[in-house]
């Protein structure tokens, strides 16, 4: 048997954690730069606030109800997260857990005997809940899927499950796969769902007595015959070992404001090749590929009856020798820009992607250049250790510009309670 441990309203519940006057009222959690809502706790919910829509949409709703908004806080989220899968990997035998995602991670429950599955999970769930404060819910099934399925049948009536529930049997299966509709099994995106309401398929049970076949031909080839198979109760997603470096980087944002001159979009791309750069150095690579994206406001049409984001552009360059240098990234990213920006044009978000790494301690370099990047990488290890002692980035690069105008905006985050000695909870 397979579970997934899922933090409750993950990030509403990080915030209540040092804040003992948000339990029991209505929070929501703002994206990058408060645009969007990106959690909500079930108060919240119960107000009739949607997930990911506009705060400017919902502003009315919230100050009217006295809901508390905050900005995202990933330092705060980040370490809590961690907290919550090292206590997991504690309460497990090793290997058993992979993170999934920043509040879920599946759990190998191979070795738990079936009528024992229901008080281990809930002794998983309170020894979470003790350590680190952050309330889960835990769905078991054969498989990936089906345990996804039943851990939305712990979050949708948390006092009748317990936060809790076990698929084991066939007839059990069957009743939870008729509760379930097609757009929330785990794998069905929107265009998905829509696709197979035409054909008659609006839960999960009826997708799950379709043929292997039907899956191949009319849902994504092999990934929709697995997707069938794991409905049936079969098993096609195995345990993932845990990966330690990223494939890709990216540092994306949206402005905040409209942009429209070559040195702020300029700024831009410099401060976020900076902050791509870092963590690149962080998992000790190195990149060959750099891709940039500049994001263009839509024109105005009054008579659309649809709302269009706008208009993307980007670009790609291979570098002739792999590189984690901040300087040459910013170098390659800003020509790209450059080569992307059109005058007269309003931007409304931008991005640089970094990608086909390859150890930093393995690099080849140019045998017709004298080698000069030693110097170059002591350079950046003082940077970046200067930058972390002092933080709000004390050394920077010239083309970054000298105000601080692309940090994400966060006029509402609350203090990052378990990372900075400055912001610690007090207790009077």
């Amino acid at each position: 048997m397979q579970a997934i441990v899922d933090c409750n309203s993950f990030y509403c519940s990080c915030e209540r954690l040092f804040q003992p006057q948000l339990k029991n009222a209505p929070v929501v959690v703002l994206s990058n730069n408060d645009g969007c809502i990106v959690s909500r706790s079930d108060e919240a919910k119960q107000l009739g606030i949607a997930m990911a829509i506009p705060y400017f949409q919902a502003k009315e709703l919230i100050e009217k109800n006295k809901v508390y908004a905050f900005s995202s806080n990933y330092h705060l989220y980040g370490d809590l997260s961690w907290r919550v899968m090292e206590t997991m990997r504690k309460l497990v035998p090793p290997g058993c857990v992979e993170v999934y995602s920043v509040d879920e991670a599946f759990l190998d429950l191979g070795h738990v005997p079936l009528n024992q599955l229901h008080s281990y999970c809930t002794n998983i769930k309170k020894q979470i809940e003790t350590w680190t404060g952050i309330s889960v819910s835990i769905g078991v099934g054969p498989n990936k899927v089906l345990s996804k399925v039943a851990n939305r049948l712990a979050k949708k009536n948390k006092l009748l499950t317990g936060c809790v529930v076990i698929l084991s049997d066939t007839k059990v299966i069957q009743a939870a796969l008729q509760k379930t509709p097609i757009e929330d099994v785990w794998g069905i995106g929107y265009s998905y769902s829509e696709k197979l309401k035409t054909y008659g398929i609006h839960n999960a049970y009826q997708l799950s007595i379709k043929d292997l076949s039907w899956g191949k031909r009319f849902l994504g080839g092999v990934t929709g015959m697995r997707l069938i198979r794991e409905l049936k109760g079969m098993k096609s997603h195995n345990m993932l070992a845990p990966r330690t470096e990223k494939k890709m980087i990216a540092t994306t944002r949206m402005f905040g404001r409209e942009v429209t001159q070559w040195q702020e979009i300029e700024e831009a791309l410099a401060t976020y090749a900076t902050r791509a750069s870092e963590k690149l150095r962080r998992q000790h690579s190195a990149a060959y590929g750099v891709a940039v994206f500049l994001l263009k406001k839509a024109p105005v049409n009054l008579e659309a009856t649809y709302y269009h984001r706008g208009r993307q552009v980007s670009g790609y360059v291979k570098l002739d020798n792999p590189t984690h240098l901040t300087p040459d990234i910013i170098k390659a990213v800003v020509a790209l820009g450059k080569s992307l920006f059109e005058e007269g044009d309003t931007y409304k978000k931008a991005g640089v992607i970094l990608s086909d790494f390859v150890p930093d301690s393995a690099l080849q370099t140019n045998l017709f250049v004298p080698p000069a990047d030693q110097k170059r990488k002591k350079l950046m290890n003082v940077i970046d250790n200067m930058n972390a002692a002092y933080r709000d980035d004390i050394l920077k690069f010239g083309t970054s510009g000298t105000q601080k105008n692309w940090k994400m905006r966060s006029e509402r985050r609350s203090k990052r309670y378990t990372t900075r000695w400055e912001e610690l909870c007090l207790v009077r």
